[in-house]
């Protein structure tokens, strides 16, 4: 299967849900033009809390489209943009890659994954029950966070759905995606 950008979504408001567009543009460095998150800086609430100094790792939020038919089949309805996803994404193992692996997305937006989403509460506010099914346990009880990736955006661009997706995993050994 070809790996596709699915839908795009942003917000310029710190809601959990984002409306889907027909395209976003990617401002290297920043994250995506117009939502809340962007910035060279942490904007996600709880981490300017901590230290609003701290380096923005979670500029953009990504998705992959094989999480919501799971969530589907589990009796949830979602749509684009309703888990706070920037980028939602088909035919990607988008937990499967590596830290500093690079998704080329479209004629020429880059995008370097810095790590996992931490699903938080906010989450059963959306639909009770899904931050649980967000979350599960692997082998030997090791938690596996399957609420979508952070990256930053290396090159700008303009990215719609239909765009295809190419990428590049780092050289080895790969460090495998922690929360960020």
């Amino acid at each position: 299967m070809n790996a596709t950008l699915i839908a795009v979504a942003a917000s310029a408001t710190h809601s959990m849900s984002k409306p889907a567009l027909d395209r976003i543009t990617l401002l290297a460095g920043l994250g995506v033009a117009g939502d809340a998150h962007a910035g060279l800086t942490v904007k996600h609430r709880s981490r300017v809390a901590i230290d609003p100094s701290a380096p923005n790792l979670r500029q953009i939020h990504l998705i992959h489209a094989e999480l919501h038919d799971e969530l589907a089949r589990a009796g949830f309805t979602l749509a684009p943009g309703q888990m706070g996803e920037n980028i939602t994404t088909r035919g990607v193992n988008l937990l499967g890659l590596a830290a500093g692996a690079l998704l080329y997305i479209g004629e020429k937006a880059v995008v370097e994954i810095t790590g996992l989403r931490n699903p938080c509460t906010q989450l059963d506010r959306v639909q009770p029950g899904l931050l649980a099914a967000t979350i599960e346990r692997g082998p030997q009880g090791r938690l596996i966070r399957k609420a979508g990736i952070m990256g930053i955006v290396i090159t700008g661009g303009e990215v719609r759905p239909g765009d295809a997706i190419r990428v590049t995993q780092p050289p080895p050994p790969h460090k495998p995606l922690e929360r960020v």
